[in-house]
């Protein structure tokens, strides 16, 4: 994999068209334009802190176990053992969530009225799509990832240059307008509240960007093509993303009409461009989506391979081979597959998944940062090409209060059910690490 293609990868799992669009809605009900206009902003200077922290490390340590690789070096097996599942139920809740959206907007293009019955068929099709394409090979993936960044670029600039120039817009002032949903669950959120809840749709959105870290051993010269893969990630969707939400804020009539609608993103559209032109802009997020899901599978597959080579999950020695025909982990690709279907018949409710997949990976990218903290102020932290100098100290204390924060947020209400999902999930991994793992997890190989 070269360095575009690992670069491509990332953003591919961030993907702007899947997390600004599918939770453009959610978005708009908790704070309105405002929350657009200030919260997207606000999320990315402090996903940069964390993507940057995590780049240090891809770039000292640049292995497929990446996350769980990096806290056992860092913290001991215990550690690295803990990142590792929250990874993973991380990613695994990113695939379900990016291809239960793709089915929610898919199926009235379609032609099919949006039963959960038919969401779940249309989902369980897409699954099985990224399952084969994974299982053939890294070589059709990496060139289908190159194509997906490509694709979101130009895509994102047709959506925006088409809104712009068909649909009415709003003043510029308007970005500034507040809005919060009347009523939700029979409570109503007050505005300061509503705006934070709302972050949630930019900080899903920029998820997943360790990806480039979990192809590093299929990476050429992945200590420094690794990290920059992530970064610059961050940094496009970061810019592409803001100015997608801004031109489709302004082209907003009715905030509440909007923000009330079963698909948001599609209600907006078709009335800004028409049936025709709209629902070609809805395919194109489709295909987007696509994309995104396909390359949440790869890395996905790649970090639950490197954690089961080294032991730590049920199943491992299945988990751990290697298609002889393909070279690729095959056991490692439909397992993902098949507990991101679980996940999503489970649930039932998206913002629940998504709230699920960002806990799950931002605890599992702050434990490792808070280990190089520490071992930083020690003096033992290992450095590789690529580093940020007198600034790693700032990076590492923004990101980790930013962790801490956004795993407290977004277990509050409306997303409680998340948090019931996460205590039901420490409680079955205090089972399996004291009866199972302590005794048998040996951890990933030392390194110098």
């Amino acid at each position: 994999m070269s360095g575009f293609g690992n670069f491509a990868l990332s953003f591919s799992v961030i993907s702007i068209l899947t997390g600004c669009i599918s939770l453009y809605g959610f978005g708009l009900a908790h704070g309105g334009p405002r929350e657009m206009t200030l919260g997207w902003p606000l999320v990315c200077v402090m996903t940069l802190a964390v993507a940057a922290s995590l780049a240090e490390l891809a770039s000292a340590y640049p292995t497929a176990g990446a996350l769980y690789h990096w806290a056992t070096f860092l913290g001991g097996r215990a550690l690295g053992w803990w990142t590792a599942w929250f990874n993973l139920v991380g990613q695994v809740a990113v695939v379900a969530g990016v291809d239960y959206g793709l089915a929610e907007l898919a199926c009235p293009l379609l032609g099919l009225s949006g039963t959960r019955g038919q969401v779940l068929s249309v989902y369980g099709v897409v699954l099985l799509s990224h399952g084969l394409l994974n299982h053939v090979g890294i070589r059709a993936v990496t060139i289908l990832n190159e194509l997906s960044a490509w694709y979101h670029l130009l895509g994102t600039a047709l959506l925006l240059a088409l809104v712009m120039w068909r649909a009415p817009l709003q003043p510029l002032s308007f970005l500034l307008t507040t809005y919060v949903a009347p009523e939700e669950n029979g409570v109503v959120f007050a505005l300061p509240y509503a705006c934070l809840v709302g972050l949630l749709q930019a900080q899903w959105t920029l998820t997943g960007y360790d990806a480039s870290a979990h192809v590093s051993e299929e990476t050429v010269r992945a200590g420094e093509a690794a990290p920059r893969g992530i970064v610059s990630a961050v940094l496009v969707s970061a810019v592409a993303g803001w100015a997608l939400l801004l031109g489709l804020t302004l082209a907003v009539q009715d905030v509440g009409d909007v923000a009330s609608a079963r698909n948001a993103f599609e209600t907006l559209i078709v009335r800004a461009l028409g049936p025709r032109l709209g629902a070609g802009m809805l395919w194109l997020v489709v295909g987007a989506m696509w994309f995104c899901g396909l390359s949440s599978v790869t890395s996905n597959s790649r970090m639950l391979y490197a954690f089961a080579r080294d032991g730590g999950a049920p199943a491992s020695r299945r988990l751990a081979s290697v298609s002889a025909r393909f070279g690729t982990p095959a056991w490692a690709v439909w397992a993902s597959v098949v507990v991101a279907m679980l996940l999503a018949v489970w649930s039932g409710v998206y913002n629940v998944i998504v709230s699920i997949s960002t806990i799950g990976l931002y605890v599992a990218y702050g434990i490792p940062i808070g280990l190089a903290w520490r071992a930083r102020r020690a003096g033992v932290l290992k450095r590789g090409p690529w580093v940020l100098g007198r600034w790693s100290g700032l990076a590492q204390s923004v990101a980790v209060v930013w962790v801490a924060f956004v795993t407290v947020l977004f277990v509050l209400p409306p997303n409680v059910k998340t948090g019931v999902t996460f205590a039901g999930l420490i409680v079955v991994l205090l089972v399996l690490w004291f009866g199972w793992a302590r005794r048998n997890f040996r951890g990933p190989p030392p390194r110098s």
